[in-house]
């Protein structure tokens, strides 16, 4: 069985899916069996037919991916309680989304929740939603190092 990982943000449409992408390269790149999800603790933009504005900013989370030969592929989800039965590892980009998630942990939870900069500098990865292309680079930037910190200390560093 795979390792298991969700990655969250708050509308799983910035960070959290470029995160998913870049852990499962990262991991593949590295010969470890991780399985990668994403979603958000909040579903404002679940089943949505994507409107100007969210088509722009999933554009910049493809294009910032596509820039750097990541693949790929998503559509957006909530956090569901199930999935803290189902997944080992539960990584919330910030602070706000480590608390939705504690809030929303059942007692049977089998997941570790942490915040994913936890792994590396203990830092959140600010949402570039609010920002400009820059932030999605930074926001890449970030995953790369957290998915490698992450993936050292879960399968050890020698791999």
């Amino acid at each position: 069985m795979p390792t298991s990982v969700l990655i969250v943000c708050l509308g799983n449409i910035c960070r959290s899916p470029m995160g998913e992408a870049v852990l499962k390269e990262v991991a593949k790149q590295r010969g470890l069996d991780v399985s990668v999800q994403s979603a958000g603790t909040a579903g404002y933009h679940v089943g949505e037919e994507p409107d100007e504005r969210l088509v722009r900013y999933l554009n910049r989370t493809v294009a910032t991916c596509k820039k750097h030969n990541i693949p790929i592929n998503h559509e957006a989800q909530q956090v569901g309680r199930e999935d803290f039965r189902t997944f080992d590892y539960i990584l919330g980009s910030d602070a706000n989304n480590v608390r939705d998630l504690e809030r929303l942990k059942p007692k049977d939870a089998k997941a570790t929740v942490a915040l994913w900069g936890s792994f590396d500098d203990g830092r959140p990865i600010a949402d570039p939603y609010y920002g400009g292309i820059d932030g999605f680079e930074r926001c890449y930037q970030q995953c790369v190092r957290y998915s490698n910190a992450f993936l050292d200390q879960a399968f050890g560093e020698a791999q």
